[in-house]
Protein backbone atom coordinates (compact mmCIF):
# COMPACT_ATOMS: atom_id res chain seq x y z
CA UNK A 1 0.00 0.00 0.00
CA UNK A 2 1.97 2.14 -1.10
CA UNK A 3 0.70 6.08 -1.20
CA UNK A 4 0.72 7.86 -4.70
CA UNK A 5 2.26 11.43 -5.50
CA UNK A 6 -0.82 13.06 -4.77
CA UNK A 7 -1.22 11.39 -1.50
CA UNK A 8 1.93 12.21 -0.23
CA UNK A 9 1.52 16.03 -1.45
CA UNK A 10 -1.45 16.08 0.10
CA UNK A 11 -0.46 14.26 3.48
CA UNK A 12 2.55 17.01 3.72
CA UNK A 13 0.44 20.16 3.10
CA UNK A 14 -2.50 18.77 5.18
CA UNK A 15 0.99 18.50 7.70
CA UNK A 16 2.43 21.89 6.81
CA UNK A 17 -0.74 23.09 7.72
CA UNK A 18 -1.06 21.69 10.72
CA UNK A 19 2.32 22.62 11.92
CA UNK A 20 1.80 26.27 10.65
CA UNK A 21 -1.49 26.45 12.41
CA UNK A 22 -0.16 25.02 15.66
CA UNK A 23 2.65 27.86 15.26
CA UNK A 24 0.18 30.71 14.67
CA UNK A 25 -1.80 29.33 17.85
CA UNK A 26 1.72 29.21 19.57
CA UNK A 27 2.60 33.05 18.27
CA UNK A 28 -0.66 34.34 19.88
CA UNK A 29 -0.19 33.01 23.06
CA UNK A 30 3.39 34.54 22.99
CA UNK A 31 1.32 37.78 21.95
CA UNK A 32 -0.96 37.47 25.12
CA UNK A 33 1.47 36.63 27.49
CA UNK A 34 3.48 39.64 26.54
CA UNK A 35 0.61 41.97 26.41
CA UNK A 36 -0.35 41.02 29.46
CA UNK A 37 2.79 41.29 30.85
CA UNK A 38 3.12 44.92 28.92
CA UNK A 39 0.21 45.99 30.89
CA UNK A 40 1.09 44.60 34.43
CA UNK A 41 4.47 46.41 34.01
CA UNK A 42 2.78 49.54 32.95
CA UNK A 43 0.00 49.29 35.72
CA UNK A 44 2.87 48.73 38.06
CA UNK A 45 5.28 51.96 37.00
CA UNK A 46 2.12 54.24 36.65
CA UNK A 47 0.66 53.21 39.92
CA UNK A 48 4.81 54.04 41.02
CA UNK A 49 4.49 57.75 39.63
CA UNK A 50 0.93 57.86 40.74
CA UNK A 51 2.21 57.52 44.27
CA UNK A 52 5.79 59.91 43.45
CA UNK A 53 3.02 62.70 42.46
CA UNK A 54 0.80 61.88 45.51
CA UNK A 55 3.92 62.35 47.64
CA UNK A 56 5.06 65.28 46.07
CA UNK A 57 2.05 67.29 46.16
CA UNK A 58 1.53 66.18 49.96
CA UNK A 59 5.22 67.50 50.53
CA UNK A 60 3.79 70.82 48.97
CA UNK A 61 0.80 70.91 50.78
CA UNK A 62 2.77 70.52 54.03
CA UNK A 63 4.94 73.48 53.01
CA UNK A 64 2.21 75.64 52.60
CA UNK A 65 0.75 74.94 55.65
CA UNK A 66 3.90 75.53 57.24
CA UNK A 67 4.07 78.94 55.46
CA UNK A 68 0.82 79.46 56.52
CA UNK A 69 1.67 79.03 60.06
CA UNK A 70 4.61 81.28 59.99
CA UNK A 71 2.97 83.81 58.17
CA UNK A 72 0.48 83.89 61.20
CA UNK A 73 2.70 83.63 63.98
CA UNK A 74 4.99 86.69 62.42
CA UNK A 75 1.56 89.00 61.94
CA UNK A 76 0.52 87.54 65.72
CA UNK A 77 4.11 88.58 67.17
CA UNK A 78 4.11 92.05 64.95
CA UNK A 79 1.09 92.96 66.59
CA UNK A 80 2.02 91.96 70.18
CA UNK A 81 4.85 94.40 68.71
CA UNK A 82 2.58 97.59 68.55
CA UNK A 83 0.80 96.77 71.58
CA UNK A 84 3.65 97.06 73.38
CA UNK A 85 5.03 100.15 71.40
CA UNK A 86 1.71 101.59 72.47
CA UNK A 87 1.83 100.91 76.02
CA UNK A 88 5.56 102.18 76.01
CA UNK A 89 4.29 104.93 74.79
CA UNK A 90 1.67 105.60 77.12
CA UNK A 91 4.03 104.81 80.23
CA UNK A 92 6.19 107.28 78.95
CA UNK A 93 3.98 109.98 78.11
CA UNK A 94 2.60 109.28 82.15
CA UNK A 95 6.05 109.86 83.31
CA UNK A 96 6.64 112.66 81.44
CA UNK A 97 3.46 114.17 82.65
CA UNK A 98 4.21 113.37 85.88
CA UNK A 99 7.53 114.75 85.88
CA UNK A 100 6.47 117.99 84.17
CA UNK A 101 3.41 117.83 87.58
CA UNK A 102 5.55 117.42 90.23
CA UNK A 103 7.85 120.20 88.85
CA UNK A 104 5.03 122.70 88.88
CA UNK A 105 3.79 121.19 92.28
CA UNK A 106 7.28 121.91 93.77
CA UNK A 107 7.39 125.61 92.69
CA UNK A 108 4.23 125.82 95.55
CA UNK A 109 5.40 125.39 98.91
CA UNK A 110 1.95 125.06 100.92
CA UNK A 111 1.13 122.16 97.95
CA UNK A 112 4.45 120.75 97.98
CA UNK A 113 4.01 119.86 101.97
CA UNK A 114 0.69 118.78 101.08
CA UNK A 115 2.01 116.26 98.81
CA UNK A 116 4.94 114.52 100.54
CA UNK A 117 2.77 114.55 103.67
CA UNK A 118 0.27 112.68 101.95
CA UNK A 119 3.23 110.02 100.10
CA UNK A 120 4.95 109.57 103.68
CA UNK A 121 1.52 108.35 105.29
CA UNK A 122 0.85 106.05 101.96
CA UNK A 123 4.49 104.65 102.34
CA UNK A 124 3.84 103.89 106.00
CA UNK A 125 0.73 102.17 105.20
CA UNK A 126 1.87 99.49 103.03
Amino acid sequence: MALSDADVQKQIKHMMAFIEQEANEKAEEIDAKAEEEFNIEKGRLVQQQRLKIMEYYERKEKQVELQKKIQSSNMLNQARLRVLKVREDHVRNVLDEARRRLGEVTKNSTRYGQILQALTVQGLLQ
